[in-house]
């Protein structure tokens, strides 16, 4: 996954003892401020690229925040800038804000109030230039083929592919479930010199084990009850083309040993038949556990093994190459929304939060159902939890209570809902926090 959130603050004030003292506060807040004391000579410090905010008081000589804010825009308009404004200029700030300033300090405000607002926009920024990247990324990675990454565990599994795809030789694809090993059996195939045909699967796991024989070796009329008609098995379809096994490791031991000896000798005998015929074809395995450790055990036939296992492919799992989730996220968000016909909705704290910690025991296929449940609105409740409405309210005490709506809930999210966690973080007396609490009607079990 990309870098952690950027810290970089520019700090534009033209009196000397308030900058010294609000970069004092960034400081020691952890972030990387860079003082200006006026407008013109920070504008030129910033281009469309940077990766910061920018805190600015209005009332400036020269060019004043509102009109650097307008430059800004024209720059980027997703360069969060926070507006620091004297009473006689609070009606001013929010209407920047109607106008796309990111928000407003009124003066005095506490060095945490700093903090805290510049946190928040520096976590917007973040996703902002994520998501540019991410749409980078993913047009880049596209023409490497459909096994997005761009982690050195799956650029090595693309360059082993296309060393061993147009090669006859069998192998074995391991790998957790979800990790996309129907994935990489079809890209072996379509670049192999037996693309010309489609490859032939069977889901062994997918089966009563009394089927999986016939599926494979197909049958003649009669060769049991039921079978009134003959059959041509998955072995035999494959002929001149690839067939893929999947979850192999269900396979009874009878079926192991017959479909060994036939990729031994390259022929097949259908059930209840006696013409041997022969086959000319490659096979992809796959198995969700590792098959030589099963072959170690005794539960897996050492020949068929042996026979199969030219190379072994392991997929690695989400778990293992993490810089690679919002990539993926990404792809599968815009082909779920053109499917849809729905536009691409951005990455959210929430969702960036769950992209970045959770471990998607599910692989693959986990994510792009999460990125189906996002692009239908789906599974992302928590989003408002995380970031501040953006759309300015009608009047300024209801702006002022989202805001602290926001702080409150922010805090009790941070302190996994740890009230005496969230009061210190604010810095608020008990009595203060439950009577915002109280007045701005949060349900603190949300946070349990």
């Amino acid at each position: 996954m990309s870098g952690a959130i950027t810290q970089r603050v520019i700090f534009i004030d033209d009196e000397a003892d308030i900058r010294a003292a609000n970069v004092q506060s960034l400081e020691m807040a952890g972030f990387a401020p860079l003082p200006f004391d006026n407008a013109e000579t920070a504008l030129a410090a910033i281009d469309a690229n940077f990766d910061g905010v920018v805190v600015s008081d209005i009332r400036m000589p020269g060019m004043d925040g509102l009109e650097l804010f307008r430059r800004l825009a024209e720059l980027d308009p997703d360069l969060p800038v926070i507006l620091i404004s004297g009473h006689s200029d609070i009606t001013t700030a929010v209407a920047a804000m109607h106008r796309g300033a990111y928000d407003f300090l009124a003066k005095p405000y506490p060095p945490n109030q700093l903090v805290v607002r510049v946190k928040r926009a520096l976590e917007k920024r973040t996703l902002v230039l994520e998501n540019r990247r991410l749409r980078d990324l993913t047009d880049l990675a596209l023409r490497g083929g459909p096994l997005l990454g761009t982690s050195p565990l799956i650029e090595n599994l693309r360059r082993t592919i296309q060393q061993i795809a147009d090669t006859d030789i069998d192998l074995v694809i391991e790998g957790e479930t979800g990790t996309g090993k129907g994935l990489v059996a079809e890209m072996l195939h379509r670049a192999s010199g037996r693309k010309a045909r489609a490859m032939i699967t069977l889901d062994c796991g997918a089966l009563p084990d009394t089927l999986v024989e016939s599926e494979l070796f197909g049958h003649v009329s009669g060769a049991f009850i039921g079978a009134n008609h003959p059959r041509t098995g998955r072995i035999e379809q494959a002929n001149n083309s690839t067939l893929f096994l999947d979850t192999v490791e269900t396979m009874v031991d009878a079926t192991q040993q017959k479909l060994q000896r036939a990729l031994e000798s390259r022929e097949i005998t259908p059930m209840g038949g006696n013409a041997v015929r022969a086959i000319d074809l490659r096979v992809i395995a796959a198995s969700k556990v590792d098959l030589a450790a099963l072959v170690q055990a005794g539960k897996f036939s050492a020949p068929l093994f042996y026979r199969i296992n030219g190379l072994t492919l392991r997929i690695p799992p989400l778990r293992e190459r993490r810089g690679d989730v919002p990539l993926l996220f990404s792809s599968f968000v815009a082909r779920a929304a053109e499917k849809r016909g729905r536009e691409e909705p951005k990455l959210t704290p929430a969702i960036w939060r769950k992209l970045k910690t959770h471990d998607w025991p599910g692989n693959v296929r986990e994510l792009q159902h999460f990125a189906d449940h996002v692009v239908l609105g789906l599974g992302i409740d928590d989003s408002d939890l995380l970031t501040p409405n953006q759309s300015p309210p009608r009047d300024l005490k209801s702006q002022l209570a989202d805001y602290e709506t926001a702080l409150i809930e922010n805090a009790l999210l941070d302190a996994k809902g740890d009230v005496r966690t969230a009061i210190a973080a604010l810095d608020l007396p008990r009595k203060t926090f439950y009577d915002k609490v109280k007045r701005l009607g949060i349900d603190l079990s949300r946070f349990k």
